[in-house]
Parts: C-alpha cells; sequence; structure tokens
C-alpha cells in the first residue's frame, strides 16, 4: 500500500498529478517532469534528514498511485499532504493509504499530531476529513495556528489528528460488538 519515496516512480505520478482535478490541490506544484524529479529527489534528501516523511501510495499491484507526505515536521507534529491520480477517486485507496501512514507516524516514528489544512473550497477534501472518526475540526481549538495559515483571508480549515484520538479508534476498531453474549461473558 505504501513505500519510501523512489525516482523511479516520477514518471507515472507526474503524469497522474497533472490531471486538472488533482493540480490546482497538489502541494508541490511543478510544471514540468524535470522540476517533478528535482522536487522528489529534494523530497527524498529531506526525509533522510527528518524534515518530513513522504510515501508512495500504491495499488493492489504495485503501481503508484499518489503521495502521503508530513510536511514541516517540528515537536512531534506536522501537517499532512495527500493525493490520488483522479481514475483513484472514491475506491477505498484514500482510506487505506491515510491508515497504514498513520499507523507507521505515530506508532513506529513517534508522531504525536497530524495537522490537516484543507481549502475551504476544495468540498471533496473537507467532506472527506469530517468523515474521520478521528480528525476534529481546530478552527476555535487552535486558533493561533488556524490565525497563522490563513494570514491574509481565511482561505483554509484546520483539521487535528492526534495520536490520542487515532490509537482510540483503532481501539474501538478491534473491540467486539457489546452483543448480549459479549455483556454476559463480562
Amino acid at each position: 500500500m505504501l513505500k519510501k519515496r523512489e525516482l523511479n516512480d516520477c514518471h507515472t505520478l507526474y503524469e497522474l498529478m497533472t490531471h486538472p482535478d488533482v493540480f490546482p490541490f497538489v502541494r508541490q506544484k511543478v510544471q514540468t517532469y524535470d522540476e517533478y524529479l528535482f522536487v522528489t529527489k529534494q523530497t527524498i534528501e529531506a526525509e533522510e534528514q527528518g524534515e518530513l516523511i513522504s510515501r508512495t501510495i500504491l495499488d493492489e499491484w504495485s503501481n503508484p498511485i499518489g503521495t502521503i507526505s508530513l510536511f514541516d515536521i517540528e515537536e512531534n507534529a506536522g501537517f499532512l499532504g495527500t493525493w490520488l491520480g483522479k481514475e483513484y477517486h472514491g475506491k477505498g485507496y484514500n482510506k487505506l493509504a491515510k491508515d497504514a501512514f498513520f499507523n507507521e507516524l505515530f506508532f513506529e516514528l513517534g508522531i504525536e499530531n497530524v495537522f490537516l489544512r484543507i481549502r475551504k473550497v476544495n468540498q471533496r477534501s473537507v467532506n472527506a476529513a469530517k468523515k474521520l472518526p478521528y480528525a476534529v475540526l481546530a478552527n476555535e481549538t487552535r486558533k493561533a495556528m488556524y490565525d497563522s495559515i490563513n494570514q491574509t483571508e481565511e482561505i483554509f480549515d484546520l483539521f487535528e489528528i492526534s495520536k490520542d484520538l487515532y490509537t482510540l479508534y483503532i481501539m474501538r476498531q478491534n473491540t467486539p460488538a457489546d452483543d448480549e453474549n459479549h455483556l454476559l461473558e463480562a
């Protein structure tokens, strides 16, 4: 489902990223394949220096279909950036990628908080974030950060995913339903 970023995936990822329904919402916008290759090389180097964490999202046949990254890492927290090729939208890959990435971040790499800065006009992503049972709209609870990402005008909503809420979500997913037999055994 996920693998570390590699230069040999760049051609496929660049083609997917440049689709008009995807490109406006990609953080690292580039205009040419050579620029994408250069930015990917910088991403790999930045990860080696602990500045970010980035993975290639794969389909069930191990084909690259998008990327998921944690940018601007400070004090065990960072901002999530993810995109999928247009033909992979609505097929469940986003949830699978996020689950795998959050498990790695929270339980292997020591990350405590993940923030999502989502353009208010990107209703597809805003609605997806609201559906995550472990994500909290943080426009008010993280007011200083919200104001910081919206310095000139209110462009973004801010969501927060804490390790604690994500862990609780995982525990609930792995707990049997509270039916009569379960209550009798307790």
